[in-house]
C-alpha cells in the first residue's frame, strides 16, 4: 500500500477513487508511483468505485487499490476516507464532489469541471465554503505539470518575453476521423456536455490562462460536427456535441490567443501545440514532442537569433530533480504523478492548490462564451472579469 512516513500519533489518509477507465488507469499509476519520487503526506489508496462489480474489481486488483465499491456514496461517508480522486464522466463530477466537499473530504476531480455552466458554479461555491472548514479541492489540468510548460511560465513571468502580444493554440486528435467508428459518452451531449470544446479545447484554454495570467474579455467561436450519426447499439444514433470547434480569446492584457481543437485532423494523435510570441521573445511547444521547449531570444542582435531548443531534463527544471539522470526523458505519466504531488503538499499544508475549482468555472464560463458565440454565428460574446484566484506555493517552481 502507497503510504510515507508519518509524524508520531498521525495516520495516513485514506484515498478514494472513483471511476478506473481511462483517466482511472492514469490516476492509479499516479497514486501508485509519487511516494516513491517525491516527499508527501503519507497515505492509502484504500477504495476504487466503479458502476460494473466485477470490472471495479478487477482493475482495484490491477492498479493495487485495497478494495472495490459500487456505491460512491457509501464510500464518501467512510471516516477512513479523507481525500475522493474524481475521475468518472463529467455528468457526474457535480453531484459527486459537492456530497464528497460537504463530507469534509479533500476533492481532485478531472477536467472539464462540469458539464454545465451552472453545475460548475455550484461545484466553485462549493468548494470556497468548504475551504472555510480547511477541505481543499482542485481541477486536474495535468498539462501545468509538464516540465516544459511549467519552465515556459517561468520564462514568461521573468519578462524574457517581454509583452505578450499573441498565442497560437492547437489541440488535434484523430479518433473520429473515420464515420463509422462508433457512438459512446463522448458523443452525447447530455453525458458528455460538448465535443471537443470541452474535452480538448478546456486543455488549450487552461494553458493560455496559466502561461498569461490575466482575465479573457471577449470571445468569437464556432462549433462544427463533421459526422452527425454514428452507429450505436440499434441502428445510427444522432452526435450532438461537436467534432471540432475554433475560438478567438482577447484578454485584458491587449494580448489576442487563437485557439483551434479537433477529434477530426487526420493524423494527429494527441498533438498540443502552442506558440507565445511577445515583443522581446517567442517559445513554442509540442506535447509530443513534451521534453523541449523552443525559446527565441529576440534581445540578441539579429545576427544571432534563432529558436533554440531546450531539453527540459535538467534537476534545475520543474519537477526534474525527482527523477532521472539529464537528458532521460520523462512521458505523459509524469504528469500525474506531478499533479498528485502537489495536491497531496497543499492537503498536508493546508494551503490552496492549484488550479482551484475556480480555475475551472472560468475555463468553463470561456467554454460557454464559445458555444453562445457560435449560436449566434460567430458573434463577439463580452465576458464580466471572475474573481481573483489564490496563487498558492505547491506548484514547483
Amino acid at each position: 500500500m502507497n503510504s510515507h512516513e508519518t509524524t508520531p500519533g498521525s495516520s495516513p489518509l485514506g484515498v478514494a477513487m472513483i471511476g478506473y477507465a481511462f483517466m482511472g488507469k492514469a490516476h492509479s499509476n499516479a497514486w501508485r508511483n509519487v511516494a516513491s519520487y517525491f516527499d508527501v503526506p503519507a497515505f492509502e489508496r484504500r477504495v476504487l468505485v466503479g458502476r460494473d462489480p466485477a470490472g471495479v474489481a478487477e482493475a482495484a486488483a490491477k492498479y493495487g487499490w485495497a478494495e472495490s465499491s459500487t456505491d460512491w456514496r457509501e464510500v464518501i461517508a467512510r471516516d477512513d476516507i479523507q481525500i475522493v480522486d474524481i475521475c468518472a464522466p463529467g455528468w457526474m463530477h457535480a453531484e459527486i464532489a459537492i456530497a464528497a466537499l460537504a463530507a469534509g473530504k479533500h476533492v481532485l476531480v478531472e477536467k472539464p469541471l462540469a458539464n454545465t455552466l451552472a453545475e460548475a458554479e455550484a461545484m466553485a461555491e462549493a468548494a470556497r465554503a468548504a475551504r472555510t472548514r480547511g477541505v481543499q479541492s482542485m481541477i486536474g489540468f495535468n498539462y501545468r505539470r509538464v516540465p516544459a510548460l511549467a519552465l515556459a511560465k517561468e520564462l514568461i513571468a521573468e519578462g524574457r518575453l517581454g509583452t505578450i502580444r499573441h498565442v497560437r493554440a492547437a489541440y488535434l486528435q484523430d479518433w473520429l476521423v473515420d464515420p463509422d467508428s462508433p457512438m459512446t459518452w463522448r458523443l452525447n451531449k447530455d453525458t458528455a456536455g460538448s465535443g471537443a470544446l470541452g474535452d480538448i479545447a478546456s486543455h488549450a484554454i487552461d494553458q493560455v490562462l496559466f502561461l498569461l495570467g490575466g482575465q479573457v474579455t471577449e470571445v468569437s467561436g464556432r462549433l462544427h460536427t463533421f459526422t452527425p450519426q454514428r452507429p450505436g447499439a440499434t441502428g445510427l444514433e444522432d452526435v450532438t456535441v461537436d467534432d471540432a470547434a475554433w475560438a478567438t480569446l482577447t484578454l485584458a492584457s491587449g494580448a489576442i490567443a487563437s485557439v483551434e481543437v479537433s477529434r477530426v485532423a487526420t493524423g494527429q494523435k494527441n498533438s498540443l501545440k502552442l506558440e507565445i510570441y511577445g515583443d522581446k521573445g517567442a517559445l513554442l511547444f509540442d506535447l509530443e514532442d513534451l521534453n523541449e521547449l523552443g525559446f527565441l531570444d529576440a534581445t540578441l542582435p539579429v545576427r544571432e537569433q534563432g529558436f533554440r531548443r531546450i531539453l527540459v531534463n535538467e534537476p534545475e527544471h520543474p519537477y526534474v530533480d525527482a527523477w532521472w539522470p539529464q537528458g532521460h526523458v520523462l512521458g505523459w505519466e509524469h504528469t500525474f504523478t506531478h499533479e498528485i504531488r502537489d495536491f497531496l503538499v497543499a492537503v498536508g499544508t493546508g494551503t490552496t492548490p492549484s488550479p482551484s475549482f475556480e480555475d475551472g468555472l472560468n475555463v468553463q464560463r470561456i467554454l460557454a462564451a464559445v458555444e453562445e458565440s457560435a449560436a449566434a454565428k460567430s458573434s463577439l460574446i463580452q465576458l464580466a472579469p471572475s474573481a481573483p484566484t489564490t496563487q498558492p506555493a505547491t506548484e514547483r517552481a
